[in-house]
Formats: structure tokens, sequence, C-alpha cells
């Protein structure tokens, strides 16, 4: 039996294959990703650093322009003590015209809207009976007259009784009574002006019959009228007779009337807590009528000097009144600028467009009084160059 061997196989055990270098590879690979992954990471995280960076950086080297406003500056003053409130005018004489007695109209004496003097007679009511009754009351008097003056001659002869003389004086007292009654009732059929005055409009005419009491015409005299108001029990023990009163009404606007007070009612009313003041304005034009509404104010006496800035620079909310105080600021590169600061107040009374500032601010302190409405506190602000308008600001006119 003849054994053959291949030349190429050496005597050589033959080896398995090894796997020991396959996880050193996985390890190799788990490391380049992780320092992949670290790298990425590290890369976004400085790019957002610096992008966050730059923003800042920007902002806060592109500031916004500072707003421009305009600026007053509070002042200490002594400001006019007003009390105001509201009311109505009334004549000091007004009246109805009327009769006293029925009677048909037979003239009419008077032009509706003439002035008239006390006295002048206005309409004149048929009288006829009354005229008769007066001629019979007269001859009566006449009569007895005679008659007493010759019970006097006789009496004082010793011709006739005493007690004739006296029917004859009771006659002619009797007739004298009579007539001066039917000149009464006679006097009562001429309606005549009771005061000085302007008539309204004619509500009769000739021929109507009139009953007592009907209302022929309105008499006012507007020569002084009363403004009556009410102003509430805290203020009243200001209120002296004497002080002055100034009124406005909406049919002359712009216009003042002056009065004085001439009665403080002496109650207060229960049911307001309110009292009732009247003054009486002079009306020498009688451009004023009776029943306007008035816009009433009190000139009281002065109160100490206070700080006052234009009304338009408070500003009023729920939260409390305010306004922006403009100081300056240093900044960094030595340069100074203006900031705007909120700062709250306790305002007062409000009188021709400036506001009292009872706590808060003190006299000198610069205010924006227009333009605030754009701003927060500790906005850069510059001062306006333009004037700064009417305060208050007169509404367009079409």
């Amino acid at each position: 039996m003849n054994i053959q061997t291949e030349s190429h196989i050496s005597g050589k055990p033959i080896k398995e294959p090894t796997h020991g270098k396959k996880p050193v590879r996985m390890v190799r690979w788990f490391i380049i990703v992780g320092l992949a992954l670290v790298l990425f990471v590290g890369a976004f995280v400085g790019f957002n650093a610096f992008r966050s960076k730059m923003i800042a950086q920007f902002f806060a080297n592109n500031k916004p322009p500072p707003s421009v406003v305009n600026v007053a500056e509070a002042k200490s003053e002594v400001i006019p003590n007003l009390l105001t409130a509201v009311g109505d005018l009334a004549a000091v004489h007004q009246v109805n015209v009327t009769s006293d007695v029925n009677g048909r109209i037979t003239e009419i004496l008077f032009q509706a809207g003439a002035e008239v003097k006390a006295g002048t007679p206005l309409v004149q009511l048929f009288d006829g009976p009354e005229q008769g009754d007066l001629q019979t009351f007269k001859a009566q008097a006449t009569m007895a007259q005679l008659s007493l003056d010759r019970a006097k001659q006789l009496a004082s002869r010793q011709f006739g009784p005493q007690a004739t003389v006296d029917q004859a004086q009771s006659a002619f007292d009797q007739a004298n009574a009579g007539i001066a009654k039917t000149e009464a009732i006679i006097s009562q059929k001429l309606v005549r002006a009771p005061f000085d005055g302007e008539l309204g409009v004619r509500r009769v005419e000739v021929g109507q019959y009139l009953t007592a009491g009907t209302q022929m015409v309105s008499l006012t005299d507007l020569s002084n009228l009363y403004a009556n108001f009410t102003i509430p029990e805290k203020d009243s023990g200001q209120l002296k007779v004497g002080q002055i009163v100034r009124i406005k009404v909406d049919a002359y606007p712009g216009r003042l009337f002056e009065g004085k007070i001439t009665t403080i009612e002496p109650q207060v009313s229960t049911d307001t807590r309110n009292i009732r003041v009247q003054a009486t304005i002079p009306n020498p034009d009688k451009i004023l009528k009776p029943g306007m509404f008035t816009s009433t104010t009190v000139v009281l006496p002065d109160k100490p000097p206070v700080v006052t800035v234009p009304e338009t620079a408070v500003d009023y909310t729920l939260y409390g009144d305010s306004v922006f105080v403009v100081t300056e600021k240093k900044e960094e590169d030595g340069k100074t600028s203006l900031i705007a600061t909120r700062t709250f107040v306790q305002a007062g009374n409000r009188i021709e467009g400036r506001a009292e500032i009872l706590k808060g601010l003190k006299a000198g302190d610069r205010v924006v009084a227009l333009g605030q409405l754009k701003l927060q506190s500790g906005s850069a602000v510059a001062i306006s160059t333009d004037p700064t308008p009417p305060i208050p600001a007169q509404p367009p006119r079409y």
C-alpha cells in the first residue's frame, strides 16, 4: 500500500482561527463615536454661548433712541381757593298775572314781551254793573250828606232830636262804604302790573270769560336773579354771606357772571346732607333767564402755597396718581442722559389747567407734561424744542 503525501502540507499542526481582536475594535469604535459626540456637543454649546453674547452685545450697543417729550417744572404758587357746585337761576320777582274775580275780557292793554312799570294796566274785565252801583252809592252819599247837614243844623238850634242826626250819619257812612266796596270791585276788574318787569306770552283773548286765578301773562323782573345751588355739609364751614360767587351758563360760553352770597339755609337736608345756598347776581343786560343751568364757583380765602404741575402731567389710574420725573443719569463713558421715572403722588384739586400735588413732589422738579403715554419707568427721554401747547388745550372747532 503506497502512501502519497502533499508536498505543500507542512508538518506543523493546523491552528484554529482566533477571535480575540473583535472586542478591541468595538472599544475603539465607541471611543471614536464618544469623542465625536463630545466635540459636537461642545461646538453646539459654544455656538449658543457665542450667539447669546453677540446678541447681548448687539442690544447693549444699539439702544433705542430716547423718546421726545415736553417737560414742565413743578412750581410753588398760591392758587385760587374755589368751591364748585351746580345749580340754577331763579327770578327775584316773578309772577303769573291773574284776575281776582270772574269776568269777561273787554280790552287787552299790553303787548307780549313788553317792559312795563308797576301799576301799568294790563287787562280790563267787564265792569258795567259795578259802575252803575258806584253811581247809585254816590247819589245816596250825596243825599245822605244833605240830610246829615240839615239834621245837624236843626239839632244845634234845639229843633230836632239827636237820634235824627245819628240816623243821617249812619246813612251817610253806609253810602260811603258802598262806594268803597264798589270801587274795590272795579279796581279788581282792571288788572295791573304788580312790579316793574318784562311780560311773557299772552294767554288770553278779548271776549274770553275768565274765572278767578286764570293765568293771563307772566311778569318777570330780570334786573337781578337768584343763583340757587347746594354744597356738601362738610364744606358749609367755609361759607359766609357776602362771599363772591361766579357762575357760567351754557348760553354764553367763556363768560363769567359775578354776584354775592345773600342767603345760607340754616338747615341741612336730611336726605342729601347738603345745604342750600342762594346768591344774588346782577343782570343789567337782562341776558340771563330764570331756569338756566349754572356752574357755580364760590371764591374762598386763599390757601398757603402748594406745589402745582400742568394737569396733563398727572396720570390718574385706579392704582393711584403718578407723574414721570425727569432726572439726569451718568453713563459709564462719563456722559449724562435724561431718564423718566414714574413717581406716585397725591394729587389735589385741578384749577385752570394746573393740578395740586399734595405729596410726592417738590418745587423745581421736572416732570413730563406731554408724551408720557409712550414711556416706561426708566425710559430715556429727550426734551422737545417745540413750544408746549396751551393747557387746557382748546378742541378744534369746525
